[in-house]
């Protein structure tokens, strides 16, 4: 049949992503939304819109039955489940054929055999597919070490740990079942050796249902956080040939094992010595698709759309060409434990650049709220090599105007430019290795200017109306008789004052005051421009409130503007726990109780945000005094959740006094 209105059942940057092709190809959009997306952009771009009542997307995204009805109620024919949420549901695939509607995936017989890791190995094991052993926890010896802890049913990075000490082991299944079961609601886990210096590398398959399978080339995602991938390139660099149509061989005998049709991935891992090893097989499209497209040519969910609808593939795929990289936006704060952010997205502005593409679900003034992954979007750069296209991706996120919520644009261009991604020497400890100095200050920036201009401008615009004079343009310093006058700004997130100083000519023109070798060319509300060592420098500065943004052709700034005094700071009680982000306490230390000991260190509290979990540690060995944290608790970010009163006799003395 010939689709012609299609439900997405998902949200976000996926959701607007297949909204696009439809467009291309006539085909009427059907959108579903929670409360909290009522005004989200997905919801804006479709043609129909449908309210699931509630916020979590176990109330929402994941009742399959609330989004079967929905379809129907827009009469759409077909249902498209995106990536996440549902799309891995077999029982969700199958109520949506059952309701009459054409589901945009692989058969339900093809999902129930991949569902489970360990039955997916099992069958690949039939088919030739090479495997890691799995091992034991009950047998497990010092000779298994490390082992990583998997959940059988899932992905995204939830249930895993690696174990490198058995006396851990108990404790790590115990919180991987745990996180398992509260995700997937399966809490089976499984164990394998843990590959060090591994790398990530799959296989993109599509399949119709007349005996086509393609083997679309290699990706690597190796660079990951928490298991969880950021940044993604196509073609797998560094693989020699036979690996190549080894991986490749072993996808299409993944397929055709259990009837696939559709898009899929099929996911290894790859040994320092080149050895491969099957870890699952995603029956869905993947997030880092699009590298896929760029190379080949081609429109994945397009061709979802018309597998779907029973048409045929070509006998081969068409030949790729160059290299794509994607980097993954996220609203999380690397340095600090990845912790997500949220707020008002005041402006997600990327270049325009030929071969580049942004797939995105939020625009400016859209609300980054805590129930949903803290993924803005997604930027992909093509070339004709890989050195190209790594280079077009870090500037265009280097030049990229991003105001808000704290992100990991930086880590992402400092990951770029590392030796080591560059040499393509790649695995997924690349950031247990290389964080630190990926977070650290970049040389070259100067925040200090940056606040000046950000006062320069403030300056102007105190004293200019809207729609008033053009930029104010002189060439040399001004000796005037007033005081210098001075601001205060904070830069965010790493909370380091600045004071900057300048005078106001008779004119109403502000001058750097104590800045020697500078000098303003140009200054406007919006637009600075300082010259230092004959070389000028462009600062573009955007006001919201009390928070000034400034970019530069290669750094980008956040600040808030201080109150000229500083009002006395409430202070917590010492050893207070706080909350680092929005969200829900999933569970507790066992046995915490008031009056119980603790460890400095000890994970004492769960707290669950934006898909990922965060331990909330001791800061001091003593005793907790107070516990205000209970499991499925809601919590906003700074609300006290415990206090551990410092044990005296764990404070070190100091030698001399000792």
């Amino acid at each position: 049949m010939t689709i012609g209105t299609l439900l997405v059942a998902n949200r976000g940057e996926i959701a607007c992503r297949i909204f696009r092709t439809c467009r291309d190809l006539g085909i009427t959009t059907v959108a579903v939304h929670s409360d909290a997306d009522a005004d989200a952009l997905h919801v804006r771009e479709a043609d129909l819109a449908v309210r699931l009542p509630g916020a979590a997307p176990a109330d929402t995204y994941l009742r399959g039955d609330l989004v079967v009805a929905a379809a129907l109620a827009a009469g759409a024919d077909a249902v498209h489940p995106g990536y996440g949420f549902l799309s891995e549901n077999a029982a969700f695939a199958a109520a949506v054929q059952d309701a009459g509607l054409v589901w945009v995936g692989p058969p339900v017989k093809a999902i129930e055999l991949m569902a489970s890791k360990t039955r997916a190995k099992e069958l690949m094991a039939g088919a030739g597919v090479p495997l890691l052993a799995p091992v034991d926890p009950a047998t497990a010896g010092p000779g298994d070490l490390p082992l990583l802890l998997k959940a059988a049913s899932g992905g995204g990075g939830r249930g895993m740990r690696i174990v490198r000490e058995l006396d851990a082991l108990p404790g790590e299944l115990l919180a991987a079942a745990a996180e398992a079961a509260s995700a997937f609601g399966d809490g089976e886990v499984f164990a394998e050796p843990y590959v060090e210096r591994g790398r990530h590398v799959e296989v993109q398959v599509m399949a119709d249902g007349h005996g086509t399978v393609w083997a679309l080339g290699t990706r690597d995602c190796s660079l990951q956080r928490r298991h969880q991938k950021v940044i993604e390139e196509a073609p797998a660099p560094a693989l020699d040939d036979a690996l190549r149509t080894r991986l490749h061989d072993a996808a299409v005998a993944a397929a055709r094992t259990v009837g696939y049709r559709g898009a899929g991935t099929v996911e290894f891992l790859v040994s320092a010595r080149g050895r491969p090893y099957f870890l699952e097989m995603n029956t869905r499209l993947q997030v880092e698709h699009p590298v896929t497209e760029a190379v080949f040519g081609l429109d994945l969910v397009a061709l979802q759309l018309r597998v779907a609808e029973g048409e045929p593939l070509e006998p081969a795929p068409p030949s790729p060409s160059g290299h794509a990289v994607e980097a993954r936006l996220y609203a999380e704060d690397p340095a600090r434990d990845w912790q997500p952010q949220t707020g008002v997205l005041r402006t997600l502005d990327v270049p325009d650049t030929p071969g580049l593409r942004l797939d995105t679900g939020y625009t400016g003034g859209d609300t980054i709220g805590v129930h949903y992954d803290p993924m803005l979007a997604k930027v992909i750069a093509h070339a004709p090599t890989r050195a190209g296209a790594v280079r077009l991706l870090a500037r265009a996120l280097e030049r990229a105007r991003i105001h808000g919520p704290v992100t990991n644009r930086d880590l992402l261009v400092t990951s770029l430019r590392h030796p080591d991604f560059a040499a393509a020497r790649l695995d997924t400890g690349f950031y247990d290795r290389h964080l630190d100095e990926l977070t650290a200050p970049a040389p070259g920036r100067d925040p200090a200017t940056a606040a000046l201009a950000a006062a320069l401008a403030a300056a102007v615009r105190n004293t200019t109306a809207p729609g008033g004079p053009a930029p104010t343009r002189f060439g040399a310093w001004r000796n005037v008789a007033s005081g210098p006058q001075r601001r205060r700004y904070r830069s965010e997130p790493d909370g380091i004052a600045y004071e900057v100083a300048y005078r106001t000519a008779r004119t109403g023109v502000p001058e750097p005051h104590d800045a020697p070798g500078l000098r303003v060319l140009a200054v406007t509300p919006g637009r600075v421009t300082l010259e230092a060592g004959g070389v000028a420098r462009h600062f573009t500065v955007t006001a919201d409130r009390d928070r000034v943004y400034v970019d530069t052709a290669d750094a980008s700034y956040a600040f808030t503007a201080l109150p000229r005094f500083t009002d006395p700071a409430t202070h917590t009680e010492p050893g207070s726990l706080l909350a680092p982000m929005p969200g829900t306490v999933v569970r507790l230390a066992e046995g915490l109780v008031t009056g119980a000991p603790v460890e400095a260190g000890q994970p004492l509290i769960w707290l669950e945000a934006m898909k990922m979990e965060h331990r909330i540690l001791a800061p001091a060995s003593g005793t907790l005094t107070a516990l205000h944290a209970a499991p499925g608790h809601q919590v906003e970010v700074g609300a006290l959740l415990a206090v551990v009163q410092e044990d005296p006799a764990a404070i070190p003395v100091p030698e001399e006094t000792a």
